[in-house]
């Protein structure tokens, strides 16, 4: 039985071996970058074809050659173009290394499996309230950030922060995930049992809300939560007052923060389907003003947004 079955399959190969180059490719191009590289290794036939620039350049987004003008010099593909690369090489490159554009305040990337483009905004193109105030926020170079600056949240009791992005770069009819990315700084401290209210959607439409916790270690894991009294925006609220317990809201999501291959943590905040020749702002807010006690010990690197049941860490 097994062999007669291998008997048909070196058939099939034996059949597709004869079709014309052209026509391969076109059956190819149509599938995903990952259909590419399995269908490469059936014959050498399939891998020439499979591997070609015309196949590859399908896969590549159409808007590709703008990224690579936009990049910030001294970054690793620039070695891959000088090599005069192929489109697979290119795309490969583009997915293992986030391609820094736009002086270093954004990143261009590709998911591996699906070509779909991921971006991640630096923290200096976020709007942070008390941002530029020494006091309460510092900038500081960090080697460990595809940017090279970040944002320490020195301490605060107002914590506000905006990003926004075109839909008009993202990938037509994806649905995307959006994250914060940022670690501790020693300790995180007054996040503990407060989550942060998260705001995604087009500006002048109504956003998709939800509730999450940026402190893996606090009160996401229990049961309920302590809201301070609030004591006015600049009170320093000690942690000997007294809390009022509350059940946890329904609408808090209870999962952890999740650390990247790349050290840092990831928060995942909300989801947002992108029409095809979709051309309007996207916001992502982040927001803790209700419980009124400071909080400090996150430095941020920025705010990803990337396709839906993508797993991330390099880019």
């Amino acid at each position: 039985m097994g062999k007669d079955r291998s008997e048909e399959s070196q058939k099939n190969i034996d059949y597709f071996d004869m079709l014309p180059e052209g026509c391969i490719a076109e059956i190819v191009s149509h599938t995903t970058p990952a259909d590419a590289c399995h269908v490469a290794l059936v014959s050498t036939t399939f891998h020439s074809v499979a591997d070609s620039d015309p196949v590859w350049n399908t896969f590549l987004p159409s808007d590709y050659r703008q990224f690579l003008s936009r990049a910030v010099e001294n970054q690793p593909i620039h070695h891959v173009l000088r090599s005069s690369p192929s489109n697979k090489d290119l795309y490969l490159s583009l997915s293992d290394h986030p391609l820094i554009i736009d002086s270093a305040s954004m990143s261009f990337s590709l998911d591996k499996w699906t070509g779909k483009k991921c971006f991640m905004m630096a923290a200096s193109t976020l709007t942070i309230v008390w941002g530029d105030t020494p006091r309460y926020w510092r900038w500081t170079s960090d080697l460990e950030s595809r940017f090279g600056k970040v944002i320490e949240l020195i301490s605060v009791c107002w914590f506000e922060i905006h990003g926004r992005i075109s839909t008009s770069l993202l990938s037509g009819d994806t649905a995307y995930t959006t994250y914060l990315v940022y670690k501790p700084a020693t300790t995180i401290s007054g996040f503990e049992d407060l989550p942060l209210e998260i705001s995604v959607g087009i500006i002048g439409e109504e956003s998709i809300k939800r509730n999450v916790f940026v402190d893996p270690e606090g009160g996401v894991q229990r049961k309920n939560f302590s809201i301070p009294r609030r004591l006015g925006l600049f009170h320093n609220f000690r942690a000997s007052h007294p809390r009022a317990q509350v059940a946890l809201p329904l609408n808090v999501d209870r999962q952890y923060p999740r650390t990247r291959k790349d050290g840092w943590l990831e928060l995942e905040l909300a989801q947002y389907f992108n029409k095809e020749g979709e051309n309007r702002d996207l916001e992502i807010s982040l927001l803790e003003v209700k419980g009124g006690n400071w909080k400090s010990g996150l430095i941020i690197q920025g705010i990803e947004i990337r396709p839906m049941g993508v797993l991330r860490g390099t880019v």
